[in-house]
């Protein structure tokens, strides 16, 4: 007989397995079950200590958030001191730091002896944490290094910082200090979120780390995307190892992050080959850093060398050139991309920006320019990182010179002069239709336009999209400045006579061009709808058409209001696909190529997953009638059971209709009542009905993708096909394809001259496979190469 656990056993369970999960999932980077089955273990606690309020400990998974926003914050006095740490910026500072730990020890050592802990400096906000007995009781920032504020509340919302530690063997009581960042991603989500509700957008992920953890509202904190890694400790009373990596690995024992980049390594030429290593790997990391930080691992040397000033001894960051500096805004022009947007430029005063001279910068679009205030003159701050097209991201007010101009849009385009219009944006909420204006100005020149239609070619033909090989920028330039090409269509009919008259083509050249071209004309209907450069529509979107709605007819024909029941299609980009499909020109275009025998393969009907895909209840709720939310629709759609019946409801029907009040009943009459709502809701339906996604459409069997959820890389060269093809074949069979190896992925599949991610697959003990692997694997699951 099996006996039914106590509330209090039920609760202590439960919060075990969350802890367990949430330490698989911020620190390990191994989440070992569905967001799913998280979410319902989550909700059972919350449920129980609802019921069970007695039960409830600060140290529970669902106290991480809780009460009223603060006043104010309080300070902290730090008992240790947050010291900062002395620089150096180049190899002679790092030599001459070494010599000094050296000469400052007691005892002679050798350059070889001393053992250096090397970690990323990463560009954050410094905080200290202080457990006692193991709980969490106070979050500070470092402040001036003596006193900080309290920002306790805020620092319990980071889901990587654990509330009790974990294992035994802990100080009774334990500072622990380290850095609150944000990754690269995080920072992005994050602006494109602030954009869309009109809040304030961040300049780096170093300004978003800070705003968020300085917020008042502990509840904003917990909505942005902060994580935690420690680097070191101040106060502590009980035992702890005694080298600077020992107490790092004790930490990471005890729950908390430390950086997967730290090493242990020997004298100075070590430090320096981490440091050069890193550089080169810096663009790639998923977080900025700005330098390596270097501590004399053994504690007892440290303890020797102490401190000088307001620095240790025994530590420095070693810094990469600078990322962002000062310039003068000389100018600002308007280029012209291969979808007419109008893009500002910025041309600046040369400057030396992480190591690179930078003249110009992306301004992205005129709301941009609105947002930062930027006028023509101003000094402004410019950041670049990695590879990165450098961007203007802060004026600096107070140098605006007297005469500073402007910035104004070019009312006719700078290549070809036709009109510039801004785009416009159409929402229907609540049963209106709304107007506004969109961020992106166009010409409207089209192909008349020959930066637009230079840029359309190119893209057209790029390996990701028709993939056609030899006709690189120089060559398509010259097809439209001689006036052979004036749309993608006429790829298709060049001939032999033409392209051997072309600069630089002989009569092999020539076949392999019209060869290449030839080849090109079976691509998958992904390329091809990637291919054709709709505005928006990048390599996953594309595919994502192509595999829900399994025709060029279908995604021709399909209406914004039902592009937005796919995934992650929102109203803009729907708007823009269905335009697309709809200009008059476009459909010319596209119409010429199926005649010049281009022919998109792999059409069929819509995804399994999307037949009978959307409810009656779903669709009512997305009419966005007034005073009908959600459960109303649902009581709508349960009530009458199809879209006619509601339409055309009465008054004594309506209130029937359980718990349906009469403002809510007003809405709907007079949402229907208009005929042009009522003939555009039926249109939707119809296509709806004619796409098989209708609620009453016949659902259709779902087979298991054989890779579904499964992570793979792919690194080195492949001979049988190049990597593109190969991830099309592994996304084919339900695969995530990344570009970096992490404890997630799945598998490697590994060619000649695989580097660092075959390296890493091998130290996190991920499956690999060689080329003759993977075709295998494709053989076995029907996909023949």
């Amino acid at each position: 007989m099996t006996l039914t656990p106590s509330p209090a056993e039920r609760v202590q369970a439960l919060r075990d397995q969350i802890n367990e999960h949430n330490h698989r999932y911020y620190v390990l980077d191994e989440p070992s079950v569905p967001d799913a089955e998280y979410d319902r273990l989550f909700n059972e606690l919350k449920r129980l200590e609802a019921e069970n309020p007695d039960l409830i400990l600060p140290d529970s998974p669902t106290q991480r958030v809780g009460g009223a926003p603060l006043s104010a914050f309080g300070t902290v006095a730090h008992d240790v001191p947050m010291l900062s740490l002395g620089n150096a910026f180049e190899e002679q500072d790092m030599l001459d730091f070494d010599r000094r730990v050296r000469e400052g020890l007691d005892s002679p050592v050798d350059a070889e002896q001393i053992e250096y802990c090397c970690e990323p400096k990463l560009d954050g906000l410094a905080v200290s944490l202080l457990y006692e007995d193991g709980l969490l009781t106070r979050g500070a920032t470092r402040g001036d290094g003596t006193t900080g504020e309290d920002i306790t509340a805020n620092v319990r919302t980071i889901r990587n910082i654990p509330l009790r530690l974990r294992g035994e063997g802990w100080p009774r009581v334990l500072e622990v200090r380290g850095e609150v960042y944000m990754t690269k991603a995080g920072f992005e989500q994050l602006n494109e979120r602030q954009r869309e509700t009109g809040g304030k957008t961040f300049a780096n992920p170093r300004n978003a780390a800070a705003g968020s953890l300085r917020q008042l509202d502990s509840n904003i904190t917990a909505n942005r995307p902060l994580e935690f890694c420690c680097y070191g400790i101040g106060r502590f009373e009980g035992e702890l190892p005694r080298t600077q990596v020992g107490i790092l690995e004790a930490l990471r024992g005890w729950g908390l992050m430390i950086s997967r980049e730290l090493k242990l390594v020997s004298g100075v030429e070590g430090c320096l080959e981490y440091y050069r290593d890193l550089g080169e790997r810096r663009a790639d990391l998923t977080y900025e850093i700005d330098g390596v930080v270097f501590k004399v691992n053994d504690l007892g040397y440290q303890r020797e060398l102490g401190f000088r000033s307001r620095e240790p001894r025994w530590a420095i960051a070693h810094k990469f050139p600078a990322s962002e500096e000062l310039t003068e805004l000389l100018d600002v022009e308007f280029q012209v991309g291969r979808t007419g947007a109008i893009t500002p430029v910025a041309r600046l005063r040369p400057v030396q920006v992480a190591g690179v001279t930078v003249s110009n910068a992306t301004l992205h679009n005129m709301d941009e320019v609105a947002r930062l205030g930027v006028m023509i003159g101003d000094t402004v701050i410019i950041r670049r990182a990695g590879d990165v097209i450098p961007q203007v991201m802060q004026v600096v007010a107070e140098r605006r010179p007297a005469d500073a101009q402007p910035v104004e849009v070019p009312r006719a385009c700078p290549v070809c002069g036709s009109a510039v219009e801004r785009t416009q944006l159409v929402k229907r909420s609540r049963g209106r239709e709304t107007v506004s204006e969109g961020a992106v100005y166009r010409c409207i020149g089209r192909l008349a336009c020959q930066a637009q239609l230079k840029q359309a070619i190119i893209h057209f033909v790029s390996r990701r999209a028709m993939d056609i090989d030899g006709l690189g920028e120089r060559i398509v330039e010259q097809l439209v400045e001689i006036g052979y090409v004036e749309s993608p269509a006429d790829l298709y009919r060049l001939t032999y006579e033409q392209v051997l008259g072309l600069e630089g083509f002989a009569e092999i050249s020539t076949k392999n061009l019209l060869g290449a071209i030839h080849e090109s004309r079976h691509p998958s209907l992904a390329r091809f709808i990637y291919a054709l450069g709709v505005p928006d529509v990048g390599e996953e979107t594309a595919k994502l058409l192509a595999r829900a709605l399994g025709s060029l007819e279908r995604i021709s024909q399909a209406l914004p209001e039902v592009l937005v029941y796919l995934p992650d299609i929102g109203a803009e980009v729907a708007h823009e696909i269905h335009t697309f499909f709809t200009d008059e020109h476009n459909t010319k275009v596209i119409s010429e190529l199926l005649e010049r025998g281009v022919e998109p393969q792999g059409q069929g009907d819509i995804a399994p997953e999307f037949a009978a895909y959307v409810s009656l209840a779903e669709f009512l709720a997305r009419l966005e009638i007034a005073n009908v939310a959600r459960t109303g629709s649902e009581r709508l759609a349960s009530h009458f059971g199809s879209l006619p019946a509601i339409i055309d409801a009465d008054w004594l029907e309506l209130k029937r209709v359980d718990r349906f009040n009469e403002k809510a009943q007003a809405s709907l009459r007079d949402y229907f009542g208009d005929q042009a709502n009522r003939e555009r809701v039926l249109r939707v339906e119809q296509q709806l009905r004619d796409f098989g996604m209708h609620w009453e459409s016949p659902k259709a069997r779902v087979d298991h993708l054989p890779l579904a959820g499964q992570t793979w890389v792919l690194t080195g060269t492949l001979e049988t096909f190049s990597r593109d093809v190969a991830k099309d074949h592994l996304e084919a069979l339900g695969a995530k394809v990344a570009g970096s190896v992490s404890a997630k992925t799945h598998c490697v599949v590994a060619g000649p001259g695989a580097g660092s991610k075959l390296a890493k697959a091998e130290q996190l003990g991920v499956n690999v496979l060689d080329e003759q692997g993977l075709l295998a694997l494709l053989t076995e699951h029907g996909i023949q190469v």
